[in-house]
């Protein structure tokens, strides 16, 4: 009774101390995801508010590889919200599937990019999580890219960083942005649901 006790004064504390700036992030960034699930253009231009909110945060809180993910994303939300209202406009299938090929190649390229982004975070910042937040990284770096592209499988890299995050901001005392984090794990499988619904239903509707 005294450690559920220690453990629920342990998030109010938390929650208490947490900065307006966080809140910003963790409320655009579920917004966003949410949308991006469901399929919603609008998941963009709310993403890059989500984006310039945690870049900030994340470097303060010595988070240098999600810090710079941040100015990834900001990119990638642009070119996301071009390429999506370009490929509405197509005939193309609303969502792509990689082939085991392609897949072969994404797993490479994230051990590759964790290795390489942990090495530079181990050797050349202060940060004392630089694998941790490699990986993270990477795998981010790749599941976004394949999201502007509407590939499905994107959420099932997400699936990985999402349980991988959790604890990581747990660690960093970073108590809101671990429960945003544990709401993204949900949103990612409800993603992938809701994807390969709208991808098998393309499958059995070929466009004439």
């Amino acid at each position: 009774m005294l450690l559920q006790v220690s453990f629920w004064e342990l998030i109010i504390n938390q929650l208490a101390a947490t900065t307006l700036l966080e809140w910003i992030g963790t409320a655009s960034g579920f917004a966003c995801v949410y949308l991006a699930a469901r399929q919603n253009i609008w998941n963009w231009p709310i993403a890059i508010i989500s984006v310039i909110a945690y870049s900030i945060l994340f470097y303060e809180y010595q988070l240098y590889g999600d810090a710079v993910l941040q100015i990834y994303f900001m990119a990638t939300s642009v070119y996301g919200w071009y390429y999506w209202i370009k490929r509405k406009e197509s005939d193309k299938k609303p969502i792509a599937k990689l082939s085991n090929t392609g897949i072969l190649k994404v797993v490479m390229g994230g051990i590759m990019l964790t290795f390489l982004m942990g090495w530079f975070l181990d050797n050349y910042t202060d940060t004392n999580v630089p694998y941790a937040d490699g990986f993270c990284t990477a795998i981010s770096f790749i599941a976004q890219f394949l999201m502007t592209r509407k590939i499905l499988q994107n959420w099932i890299l997400w699936i990985v960083v999402d349980i991988c995050y959790v604890p990581l901001y747990l660690y960093k005392d970073l108590m809101l942005t671990a429960i945003l984090y544990t709401l993204f794990l949900a949103l990612a499988v409800m993603g992938y649901l809701e994807w390969k619904k709208t991808y098998d239903l393309a499958l059995e509707s070929p466009a004439p």
